[in-house]
């Protein structure tokens, strides 16, 4: 055998002996990602129905992505945390006008191939015929484990799915904020109790680790707060606990949050010191969020080697899948011709804007219509969007969700005229500051150590948010922003002539989101219990409170919105000084 073949040889023996010693060892790589989407609240097509026009973000620029993602990794898990059923009219009209067709959010998530994904609080908002349709109709489960069904006292949805791809076994559990009895009518989920995250965490994870999964993924539709109080865990209904969960239940890799709209991508470390990524995806299709695991077989000193590292995309960066966008044509075009219909003419246009600095048309109609439907003697109503307007001329369906934003329904229920005035102290106070004169800032907006507005794009921004800012119709009043909170109204009597006693109860017309409690106006503000609160329900509406404004719009078919001027913030000339210097801040200063 000559020197040359024998070298040959040898190298191709050293080649077998290599591959025979790593496929004896079993040695291997892989990479994963899981991406996550979360309140997308109705933006799957790349256009507003609400503003009639294009989006550069949407459920179909996500899924040019995520195909691309699929063909490189060794497998891709895609996860959603809820809040899809409510925001765009493309979601409203399968959720109440056509309920015989396919849903399309299932029809979309089916097609995209969702692994699971975990119910949020605007999802229960549609009440049980919608969110029950969507089970049956998803190829993949519906997780919430703290939502129990109090007969079986089992979880209603699914609490946890083991995923397993290319040998790769997770395990994802779900859990939504249990604040939804603040927020929403009980009809809304009946035979449904929502529990404690930390708890139900504690008693599910033993379960979920016996399965034995490479990864445990938490899915929680609820914000990220990492602050001291939440980590200790005492409130056990934390809108946002999150954290609470993250650093008292020991066992996560990556938790994924939704609901708070806040984009997240943080490593974190629990109570036992263990290391946990938390990822948010913000909101209305903007983001993804993923995390990118690589596994190797080998072990570093007894633990299992494994990478984790987290990103947030902006999906803006991607162009709107084709075959998405044909494939969901007809939809498009159904909703089109759903939101263009014409309901109506406004004589005026209308603006949210005018409501941060008193009484306002866009406001007021609000509670007109409120008053009318129920006969009650007062209503309390907020801007339920930051910026919108209905401009002078047709009005159509889709402009009905720039009045009024979420599906709620209108409550009747009774409160003491002292309770209103507390009730009215507590909404003022998260609106406006205490002015020392006319150079003082009356908007509680967003401020650095200065004292000065922050400004982001050369815009201020409120502190707390617009929905929570609630005025009064049917009752004569002031707001004097000159006082110290707490008293600053000062009630005059009705706007019919009747006068108004601090000790008589009377009938309050009100959104079901404030009515549950939401905002705290009536516990924090009005010192009314929960349990208190639900004796003062006299009564509800059946649909909800946008499809009743729908509907009188559609009987007048002309209306001439105005200010009702039945109450005003004073000294008007600090107010006046104010509202010149503050309105650029928050709406630009060519506006």
């Amino acid at each position: 055998m000559n020197n040359k073949f024998r070298s040959y040889t040898l190298q191709a023996l050293e080649v077998l002996m290599i591959f025979l010693l790593v496929s004896c060892s079993g040695h291997w790589k892989k990479t994963i990602s899981i991406i996550e989407t979360t309140d997308v609240h109705g933006v799957i097509l790349p256009y507003d129905f609400i503003e009639k026009g294009k989006l550069n973000f949407s459920m179909a620029s996500s899924y040019t992505y995520i195909r691309k993602i699929r063909k490189e990794k060794d497998a891709t898990f895609l996860l959603d945390d809820g809040d899809n059923l409510q925001g765009q009219p493309e979601v409203y009209y399968y959720n109440y006008i056509d309920t015989i067709q396919p849903h399309f959010v299932s029809e979309v998530m089916n097609y995209m191939g969702y692994d699971a994904a975990t119910v949020g609080n605007h999802d229960v908002e549609t009440g049980h015929a919608v969110y029950d349709r969507l089970v049956r109709e998803d190829k993949f489960p519906l997780l919430a484990a703290n939502a129990v069904d109090i007969e079986t006292g089992k979880p209603y949805f699914k609490p946890y799915q083991i995923l397993e791809k290319d040998g790769i076994k997770i395990a994802v559990f779900g859990l939504v904020t249990p604040a939804i009895p603040e927020w929403l009518p009980p009809q809304l989920y009946s035979g449904i109790e929502f529990k404690d995250m930390v708890e139900t965490a504690k008693k599910w994870m033993p379960v979920i680790l016996n399965e034995k999964p490479d990864l445990v993924i938490g899915l929680f539709h609820s914000g990220w707060d990492r602050a001291d109080a939440v980590l200790k865990h005492t409130d056990n209904l934390s809108e946002n606990g999150s954290a609470a969960v993250a650093y008292n239940v020991p066992g996560f890799d990556i938790i994924f949050t939704g609901h708070d709209h806040k984009a997240a991508n943080e490593k974190f470390v629990n109570s036992a010191g263990d290391t946990v990524l938390i990822l948010n995806g913000g909101s209305r299709s903007e983001k993804l969020a993923e995390a990118d695991i690589t596994f190797a077989s080998g072990k570093i000193k007894g633990k299992r080697h494994i990478k984790i590292a987290g990103k947030l995309l902006n999906v803006s960066d991607f162009k709107p899948d084709p075959e998405f966008i044909e494939r969901f044509n007809h939809q498009f075009k159904t909703v089109e011709e759903y939101v263009n219909r014409q309901i109506g003419n406004s004589t005026v246009t209308i603006s949210s804007r005018d409501s941060y600095f008193g009484s306002s048309a866009f406001v007021d109609m609000i509670h007109s219509i409120q008053l009318s439907i129920t006969g009650a003697d007062i209503s309390f109503a907020a801007p339920l969007s930051f910026d919108v307007q209905i401009r002078k001329g047709p009005i159509n369906v889709g402009d009905m969700f720039k009045l009024y934003r979420f599906e709620n329904m209108l409550y009747t229920m009774s409160l003491s005229g002292d309770e209103i005035k507390k009730y009215l102290e507590y909404s003022y106070s998260g609106w406006l500051n205490t002015m020392n004169g006319p150079g003082a800032l009356l908007l509680k907006l967003r401020v650095g150590r200065n004292g000065k507005p922050i400004l982001s794009n050369d815009k201020a921004w409120f502190k707390n948010q617009s929905y929570n800012f609630d005025s009064a119709a049917g009752i004569n009043y002031t707001v004097d922003v000159s006082r110290h909170e707490g008293d600053r109204i000062t009630i005059t009597g009705f706007t019919d002539g009747r006068p108004f006693d601090k000790n008589k109860m009377y009938k309050i017309a009100v959104n079901s989101y404030r009515g549950n409690g939401g905002g705290g106006h009536f516990s924090e503000g009005a010192g009314i219990s929960g349990e208190e609160l639900r004796k003062r329900l006299i009564s509800s509406t059946d649909r909800d409170l946008r499809y009743y404004i729908l509907k009188a719009i559609e009987e007048k078919r002309t209306i001439d919105p105005l200010p009702l001027n039945n109450w005003k913030i004073v000294p008007e000339n600090w107010v006046k000084a104010a509202r010149s210097a503050e309105y650029p801040l928050l709406f630009g200063r060519n506006n």
